[in-house]
């Protein structure tokens, strides 16, 4: 059981926030000044919604639907500049069918952007002071979907971070949870040990298909991953290759069965293990689980990657001692005795699990009490045009 808040629509958040979604960038100003100030109110910068390929258009305007509908939102000021490409009116549609309160602000229609921030900040502060109102209350955990990532890695993420977190996984799946472990970047060389986990030939066809297409782009662009060196910060942790890097990646899905293979941004169907076709670039990815309805993100990190989220709790686990000693003020679980003591994985990952109830029955994690939670960005493939 979590404690959490209950939305009009069925979903549960286990924060209380007001999001405030530029459709396009060139309302992030806007935005920005609409949020300013506001205590409960978060902007989501990003840099796309217009200019873009058909293809990444409808990617954007679903990452921003699935962002402004994530459990974790009480209310929603929506922020259009007027004639982008980013379809406003269905983020605007599909916001108000889920029963939050939601307001739109029309940077052009109204002819002035001081005259958007004074209408903004006023449906800003309405909608902050209905969430203060609400309580939590005692939800079960087939409501609780957590993304998991991992980043900065080092050669302890896949001996110890990173198979605690599988524990994790494996324990929260048995219970009736939803987990989403994104980075398509990090199945490559492994993917066969996750097709073998597939709960249909088709869940199995799936995983080949991403991890061929992920592939396939790297190609294009002239290079190819596969063989190749991971990033110099994985390197210098003693990482050798991204099939090495891939085996302990692919350690924090667990054991569980998977059930499907989620585009990006995409919500679920049910509840147990799936995968998410996406980016390993931290702030993309983070983006893409939120989206999909994550409402508390797992990372693990072997070097130290201190960042947060806007909308979701983060918690940073990492089994690297050094790490957790100099970057103490950014870890919320340490399982560095696992290499260190021979402490054993099941015990590691109860504390991850006992971190991720505590936080979403409202624990402040480290990068939320550091405020280092304002970045994000939305996965696209193609050019600007």
């Amino acid at each position: 059981m979590i404690r959490a808040y209950l939305r009009a629509g069925g979903d549960v958040g286990v924060r209380n926030y007001v999001a405030v979604v530029p459709t396009v960038a060139c309302a992030n100003d806007v935005a920005e000044r609409i949020a300013d100030g506001i205590q409960g109110a978060r902007p989501l910068l990003h840099h796309q919604g217009c200019g873009q390929l058909l293809s990444d258009l409808i990617q954007v305007e679903r990452t921003l639907i699935g962002l402004a509908t994530n459990g974790n939102v009480g209310g929603v000021v929506l922020v259009s500049l007027g004639c982008e490409g980013v379809n406003a009116d269905r983020v605007y549609t599909a916001v108000e069918r889920t029963g939050r309160p939601v307001a739109r602000v029309n940077i052009q229609a109204l002819g002035d952007s001081r005259r958007a921030v004074r209408k903004g900040r006023e449906a800003c502060r309405d909608f902050v002071a209905r969430c203060r109102r609400m309580r939590r209350t005692v939800a079960d955990l087939d409501r609780l979907v957590v993304g998991i990532k991992c980043g900065a890695s080092d050669m302890t993420s896949g001996l110890a971070s990173n198979p605690a977190v599988g524990r994790m996984v494996d324990a929260l799946v048995a219970r009736g949870g939803t987990v989403i472990v994104g980075e398509t970047t990090e199945f490559l060389g492994a993917e066969h040990l996750l097709t073998r986990r597939a709960v249909t030939s088709k869940v199995a066809r799936a995983i080949r298909r991403i991890t061929k297409a992920m592939q396939e782009r790297a190609l294009a662009a002239g290079g190819d991953m596969l063989g190749g060196q991971p990033s110099q910060g994985n390197i210098q942790g003693g990482i050798t290759t991204i099939e090495e890097k891939s085996l302990g990646a692919v350690s924090k899905a667990g054991t569980a069965k998977i059930q499907g293979v989620l585009e990006y941004a995409e919500r679920p169907a049910g509840p147990g293990l799936y995968l998410m076709d996406g980016p390993g670039f931290e702030p993309q990815a983070l983006t893409g689980l939120a989206a999909g309805g994550a409402q508390v993100l797992v990372f693990s990190t072997g070097r130290g990657a201190p960042q947060g989220f806007p909308l979701a709790p983060v918690v940073k686990v990492s089994g690297n001692p050094t790490t957790c000693r100099h970057l103490r003020a950014h870890i919320d679980v340490d399982v560095s005795e696992v290499l260190t003591r021979g402490s054993v994985l099941p015990a590691a990952g109860q504390r991850i699990l006992d971190a991720v109830y505590a936080t979403a029955s409202g624990k402040v994690t480290r990068a939320e009490r550091m405020r280092y939670d304002r970045t994000l960005d939305i996965y696209t493939r193609g050019p600007f045009v």
